[in-house]
């Protein structure tokens, strides 16, 4: 769509990134016929960590933590719905599971996103600006070819916008030079995000390390334990974590990523919800059971004969400073804080297992920047319905997925709660109760006293009635 179209028939809602959260509000949406919506990719098609989809990794999450079930189980946009149309019922049914395959997860949102109306990929939003005279977001954006070359530039106008553009991969400073590798480099450095396109490499050379120990960076060891020789494995597996931990995964540790944990984790002072974000690691960057269990039954497996395997495993390390040795070989320096000593390790590959980060607002909102009201540490200031705090002067709405973790706590990411915020943020736009949301649900009672329960909010003058007329680019 290369037109300008008319400002005065604007989109209710225009979501820029598609992935799971974002597609989770799509799906909810379609299911109300009065709203005008389009959401925007710069991808050309679907795909959730395909770098990750090792063979034989799950989700973390039951298979009911799909994009519609929790907020409307007789949506047509449920996973049982896909497995109806695969033909795969009654093997899911037979199979017991209740965490499905991250593969199948991955095929399950492509399902989605291939049949939802208004999916636009290959189109990047280059700009957001308010349109003070006809009350509307303007989105500049480019439509891209099969190559990711510009065909054609485009303009849009919605009321409201929601912003679900994810994280992208981080790479510790220490670690950063290693990532500017010179042209004659033969030594890969891999983040995790991307081990899949590189594991063939990684394999090739004679001793690996990786660093980093939540979930990624221990699937990745095993993976790669998996297919090295019995005590040829040479590899090196660093954390800077005390331990190599497991995943609190008790029921009522679970009560953590429920919406009356996210109510009471935003009613709390910004300096307290900082001390425990940082605090609550081991619910979100540790190891599940199942994933420790196999790296020692593995390793246990390679030493039956009475040798060991030739695999080292250290927690509470550091990479103080790191670089490369000529083209074939890398030099991590190390501390480690509970002996007071440091040490060097050479290798010939590395992981980065290092986690990620919320990509940031500002540079997409740069037109709006000056609107958006900041916490003492500069961070957009997100209220409970997920809107970004704006001066009035700005009538739209934005909404955010994913980027609210100092204000919502550490469920922000989870899959679980992707469709009870998808239903809080639709609530929210239209002032109505369109899906009805649980006032309890958790048996733990977060402080004395209980946060009220979110209820759809009006924004003033932000929701006109619909006009006729369907805005959906393509």
């Amino acid at each position: 769509m290369t037109e300008d179209p008319d400002p005065r028939r604007p989109l209710d809602l225009a979501g820029i990134g598609i992935g799971p959260a974002n597609l989770s509000l799509a799906a909810l949406a379609h299911a109300q016929p009065d709203l005008r919506t389009a959401w925007f990719e710069q991808n050309a098609a679907f795909h959730w960590h395909p770098g990750l989809l090792i063979e034989g990794t799950s989700l973390q999450v039951p298979f009911l933590a799909d994009l519609v079930t929790l907020v409307d189980p007789t949506s047509p946009w449920s996973f049982l719905n896909y497995l109806r149309h695969q033909q795969r019922l009654f093997p899911f049914y037979f199979a017991e599971r209740t965490h499905s395959p991250r593969a199948e997860f991955d095929a399950y949102c492509r399902w989605v996103s291939r049949r939802l109306p208004g999916m636009c990929f290959g189109h990047h939003v280059d700009a957001v600006r308010w349109n003070a005279e006809h009350a509307v977001f303007d989105l500049d954006f480019t439509r891209l070819g099969p190559a990711g070359e510009a065909e054609a530039v485009g303009r849009v106008h919605a009321r409201n916008l929601v912003l679900g553009i994810g994280t992208a991969p981080y790479v510790p400073e220490a670690l950063r030079p290693l990532t500017e590798a010179p042209a004659a480099a033969t030594a890969p450095v891999v983040h995790s995000a991307h081990y899949l396109d590189h594991r063939e490499r990684l394999l090739a050379a004679g001793h690996i390390t990786v660093v980093g120990s939540g979930q990624s960076g221990a699937e990745i060891f095993l993976d790669l334990l998996r297919r090295r020789p019995a005590g040829q494995e040479r590899l090196h597996w660093l954390t800077r974590s005390p331990a190599f931990a497991p995943m609190e995964y008790s029921k009522l540790g679970l009560e953590h990523f429920t919406p009356d944990y996210t109510r009471y984790f935003h009613a709390l002072p910004e300096p307290v919800r900082d001390r425990l974000v940082t605090a609550q690691w081991q619910l979100h960057k540790a190891i599940d059971h199942e994933t420790i269990a196999a790296i020692h039954d593995e390793l246990y497996r390679r030493g039956a004969d009475g040798g060991w395997p030739d695999a080292v495993l250290t927690p509470g390390v550091t990479v103080r400073t790191a670089g490369r040795v000529g083209t074939t070989r890398l030099e991590l320096h190390l501390d480690h804080a509970d002996q007071g000593e440091r040490g060097r390790l050479l290798t010939d590959a590395l992981v980065l297992a290092t986690g990620y980060r919320e990509r940031p607002l500002d540079p997409l909102l740069a037109g709006i920047a000056p609107a958006i009201r900041r916490d003492a540490a500069g961070r957009p200031r997100v209220d409970a319905h997920y809107r970004l705090d704006l001066d009035p002067d700005v009538g739209g709405t934005v909404f955010v997925q994913n980027a609210e973790r100092h204000t919502h706590g550490v469920g922000a990411p989870d899959l679980g709660l992707v469709a009870h915020r998808g239903a809080t943020i639709l609530n929210a736009l239209t002032g109505e109760e369109r899906y009805a949301l649980p006032e309890r649900g958790a048996f733990t009672t977060f402080g004395l006293r209980r946060p009220a329960a979110a209820r759809p909010a009006v924004p003033e003058q932000r929701f006109p009635v619909p006009g006729a007329g369907h805005l959906s680019p393509r």
